[in-house]
């Protein structure tokens, strides 16, 4: 299944009250797992950026002056997620945004329904625990050590790896067989018979206490005498 993992970067928090997106990363996953695909674009927001909001992500609009705005970008975006799921942290702030911004480019919303938030996720699966995407990469055991500013695509891998261990973890490996009749069929992979087989680690001793505990218990009765186990 294709899902597009996305983050955006904000001059503030209230898409409804002039705030604008200053940077998307978003990355492709395929069965929950990055294929390499990805878009990140830097955008012009066409407004100042408050201080507190640049010693967060290191935006200010002086280096933002000449990129493109999202008007520009919003088809090569539309383009690049399709018609896959958009799966975000926290995805109704993001939806807003996406949206908001498309509109102003007199592009469709793209309906709530195709979006998925790995925040409300994370609360059913930990409830009462921390939920925000730096408690559950610590969580994980995920490196933070590549951010050092909060970045889009910085931030979509980090959670491309959150969403595969909310979904299970590395056990994905046990990928789901779409060619073997449907899916959620599972496909274990095949194992090579072992060429000798492994010598009895049982000792003499052992042997002799076992076949006398069977006697207590039903003697040749017994399913192990039965089955020529013993």
């Amino acid at each position: 299944m294709r899902e597009i993992i996305f983050d955006t970067e904000t001059t503030g928090f209230y898409a409804n009250e002039g705030d604008r997106i200053t940077e998307i990363g978003c990355v492709e996953v395929i069965n929950m797992l990055p294929t390499g695909r990805e878009l990140q674009r830097l955008i012009n927001p066409e407004r100042d950026i408050p201080k507190e909001v640049t010693a967060v992500t290191g935006h200010t609009f002086e280096m933002l002056r000449d990129k493109p705005k999202f008007a520009e970008v919003a088809r090569e975006f539309l383009d690049f997620v399709g018609d896959a799921v958009l799966v975000a942290h926290n995805a109704k702030f993001d939806m807003s945004f996406i949206n908001m911004e498309l509109e102003r480019a007199g592009l469709p919303p793209i309906p709530a329904s195709r979006f998925k938030d790995t925040a409300a996720m994370a609360r059913e699966r930990f409830p009462g625990s921390p939920a925000s995407l730096d408690a559950l990469c610590k969580r994980f055991d995920i490196s933070l050590e590549s951010r050092t500013k909060h970045g889009a695509l910085i931030d979509a891998y980090l959670l491309a790896e959150v969403y595969l261990e909310l979904n299970g973890g590395r056990e994905q490996g046990l990928a789901f067989d779409e060619s073997a009749g449907g899916a959620g069929k599972v496909a274990f992979p095949a194992r090579p018979p072992r060429p000798a087989p492994l010598p009895s680690q049982v000792s003499e001793r052992e042997r002799e206490a076992h076949a006398a505990f069977l006697e207590t218990i039903g003697g040749d009765r017994t399913l192990w005498k039965r089955l020529g186990l013993v």
